[in-house]
């Protein structure tokens, strides 16, 4: 049965949020919200905690993940960008947007799109998501929580907690979610591609 941790939305308690992170490096499966929606969350370094977010959400192998980072110069380590996409990466982060770019090394290769070699990165506008990820000192490996059979993603933490009681570890509540997935910016091949219009707006891309 998932615990139920209520952290406070405007100022997360560190020793409820180092009761998620422990989990996380336990190798468990976190539901918590973000400035989009719900979010399934593990260690990036894991590969069982992946692969019960892929039974979780019913996943095949070319989904892209989404490492979710804690500031920019996180994020910079992980992928490739050029002047023009650094500039424009820059001015929309922290927010709702989920941008996939070409991988460094320093991600595992497990967690990369199988053909391309890209991955998803963001930085959330969230109290309680970046006090996780920053509590955490590295990238979290997140899917959005979007269920089999769902068009929209849960919103509500006693929801999530009735949905995925016995499939994660904690369910986080922290005031209530956004109700839309983050909006996805393909910029791997030095411009931009809206490949899903979400909770951001893709003005600035179209």
């Amino acid at each position: 049965m998932a615990r139920f941790v209520d952290i406070h939305p405007h100022d997360p308690q560190p020793r409820l949020v180092d009761q998620v992170v422990r989990s996380l490096r336990e190798g468990g499966v976190v539901a918590f919200p973000t400035d989009a929606c719900y979010t399934l969350g593990a260690q990036l370094g894991d590969p069982h905690a992946k692969q019960r977010i892929h039974d979780i959400r019913h996943l095949d192998e070319r989904h892209h993940f989404t490492l979710m980072c804690a500031d920019f110069a996180q994020l910079g380590q992980l992928v490739q960008m050029d002047n023009r996409v650094f500039r424009a990466v820059r001015a929309a982060t922290p927010g709702r947007y989920t941008f996939i770019l070409p991988a460094t090394k320093e991600v595992p290769r497990r967690v990369l799109h199988p053909r391309k070699r890209t991955i998803g990165v963001r930085i959330p506008d969230h109290r309680v998501a970046h006090a996780i990820v920053e509590a955490m000192g590295e990238p979290l490996l997140t899917s959005t929580l979007l269920l089999p059979g769902h068009d929209e993603p849960l919103a509500l933490g006693w929801e999530v907690k009735e949905a995925l009681d016995h499939l994660v570890d904690i369910v986080v509540e922290g005031d209530q979610s956004g109700q839309e997935p983050t909006t996805v910016v393909d910029l791997s091949e030095g411009y931009a591609e809206v490949l899903r219009v979400g909770s951001g707006d893709p003005e600035p891309f179209s």
